[in-house]
């Protein structure tokens, strides 16, 4: 079952700030709601565990985070992929782009694609589609605030 999520964040920093703390492992991992720990392999691949409920299941995730189609500091691609046992498979995408708003504001804009399968899957679309914007909110309201400070608007 596959969605597209889209959205925009306005964050009170300087795009080269912004565009470092999207390849920061430590802002990245306090930033994805249920992180557990992401691991650097090198400057486009991290291994993550991530553990979420989403309606009665609760489930950890292994797996692996790429970056590709680097243009810094305007725009990538994050894409990963977790198992997460019996309860299923998730995986995903976002590009990400960058652009200035004045010289110490950034806007970020996303639009990502989510697919899941297994157990996960059968909770139905509508639950996993509130689940999953409300996870992407989660996350890029957290990097931004983060990032910018608590100045930062959703």
């Amino acid at each position: 079952m596959a969605l597209v999520i889209e959205g925009e964040e306005r964050i009170a920093a300087p795009i080269q700030k912004v565009w470092e703390a999207l390849n920061d492992p430590d802002v990245l991992r306090e930033s994805i709601p249920g992180c557990q720990s992401l691991e650097k392999k090198s400057d486009t691949e991290l291994a993550a565990t991530v553990v979420l409920k989403i309606g009665p299941i609760k489930a950890t995730f292994q797996g692996e985070v790429t970056l590709s189609n680097l243009n810094p500091p305007h725009s990538y691609t994050i894409q990963g992929e977790g198992k997460g046992g019996i309860a299923g498979f998730a995986k995903g995408g976002a590009d990400v782009t960058l652009s200035e708003d004045g010289a110490d504001t950034t806007v970020l804009k996303y639009a990502a694609k989510a697919d899941v399968g297994g157990k996960i899957a059968q909770l139905g679309s509508r639950l996993i589609d509130s689940t999953s914007r409300k996870l992407a909110g989660q996350f890029f309201s957290t990097f931004g605030e983060k990032v910018g400070g608590t100045d930062a608007t959703a």
